[in-house]
């Protein structure tokens, strides 16, 4: 099902995109919802406006204490708002880790409810959650490094790793790949479905297109497996071992990958639906060295807010990608949507927030987990929330938290 993607309005922020799920044009429209959500709104936006009004008698409550025991971060005004607020959410059945930056300085970073319920561990800073398809910035990250190397070119063609190709795909590039333009369908089968590398690129290369290569912008994830096994052929290297050693570890990422951090069980976030247990990635089908490639370098990569903080201050130095590589990167390519107020960069969205300023940002989930990667670049925010139970309740929290941080009113 795909999500509301609804951009934000100069009066506060409401959007939401599930960038694991297949769509062709997100619907700019409010979201349809029952009287139960639109009374969580309205009681939300009271919420949000008692912090700047009333809120300095509970801020100095002890919710708001820093824990160094835990690795949390509650920190000025702004730390401890937003620590009040979410744990209105966990009263609501939020469990998660989040960061929030505000002009380069961490102010919150905590853990909310419960990693493992059966088990009643609590959730850290420190827990690792899947993070869906923000696996993709890995995954184009990896293909600009091998670029730098002058081992490719986003500008080759993919005969060139896959051999012969049908007519249709002849103009194939990497490039249309790494920017969902390939005309390739989304998927190939469920994530945790048996897939070979060389049979998805069977499928992928004998199957017919969706549309014509360039033609338009049409989410694959898919593609991006084809990306990962690139990264393979080329790099000689499985696609988890090229990751570690490009990217996790000179960023200083001990705990991101799909197998090779090796986390202590009680490390692992376990997902839930409303009501039952879901269970662990590492609990469902998956080959010895990680996912089947439905999943593999599309997404399902597990990781904590601290290690996700630290890519993010990587992409802000050049330790890893050059400032030509992260241009590429970031680089508005191809408009998701007919407004045009969202494009499409390699793994990363870029969007016009509707206030002369700039957002970039990608999100993932399956249903269960959900993670979310946003910066306000213009703004100097960033907001980092990784949940192990996608409920209703989060979109209303993730609403007031990023206009809370943002100095901005209620979302109407």
């Amino acid at each position: 099902m795909t999500p509301p993607f609804v951009i934000p309005a100069k009066a506060g922020i409401s959007f939401d995109r599930d960038c694991v799920s297949s769509y062709e044009i997100p619907a700019f429209a409010g979201m349809t919802v029952g009287e139960e959500a639109k009374v969580r709104k309205s009681n939300l936006a009271a919420c949000v406006l008692g912090f700047s009004l009333l809120g300095l008698c509970c801020l100095n409550s002890g919710s708001g204490a820093y824990a160094q025991e835990r690795g949390d971060v509650v920190a000025g005004e702004l730390g401890r708002a937003l620590d009040v607020l979410v744990d209105t959410f966990v009263e609501e059945g939020f469990s998660g880790a989040l960061l929030v930056a505000k002009d380069g300085k961490v102010v919150l970073k905590k853990g909310y409810g419960l990693a493992d319920r059966e088990k009643n561990l609590p959730v850290s800073s420190e827990t690792a959650f899947d993070i869906g398809s923000i696996t993709k910035q890995f995954t184009a990250a990896a293909i600009l490094t091998l670029e730098m190397q002058g081992k490719l070119s986003t500008s080759d063609r993919i005969g060139k790793y896959f051999g012969k190709v049908t007519r249709d795909k002849r103009k194939m590039t990497l490039h249309h790949l790494l920017t969902h333009t390939a005309g390739l369908r989304d998927v190939f089968g469920p994530d945790y479905r048996e897939m070979t590398r060389e049979q998805i690129i069977e499928r992928a290369m004998s199957g017919a297109l969706k549309y014509e290569v360039g033609e338009r912008y049409f989410y694959s994830n898919a593609g991006y497996s084809l990306l990962g096994a690139i990264v393979e052929i080329v790099s000689g290297q499985p696609y988890e071992t090229y990751l570690r050693e490009a990217l996790f570890r000179p960023a200083g990422m001990p705990d991101t990958g799909y197998r090779l951090p090796e986390w202590p069980e009680e490390r692992v976030a376990v997902g839930y639906t409303e009501t039952d247990r879901w269970g662990t990635p590492l609990e469902k089908l998956w080959d010895t060295d990680g996912p089947h490639w439905n999943l593999r370098a599309n997404g399902g990569i597990l990781s904590t807010v601290s290690d996700m903080y630290r890519w993010h201050l990587a992409l802000q130095g050049e330790t890893i990608l050059s400032a030509d590589a992260k241009a590429k990167l970031f680089t508005p390519h191809v408009p998701e949507d007919r407004s045009g107020r969202s494009h499409y960069g390699y793994g990363w969205a870029i969007t016009d927030t509707g206030r002369d300023t700039t957002l970039i940002w990608h999100n993932g989930g399956n249903g269960i987990f959900f993670a979310d990667f946003r910066h306000y670049i213009d703004e100097g925010v960033l907001i980092l929330e990784m949940t192990n139970c996608n409920g209703t309740y989060r979109k209303w929290m993730m609403d007031a938290l990023h206009n809370t941080a943002l100095g901005l009113p209620p979302a109407e």
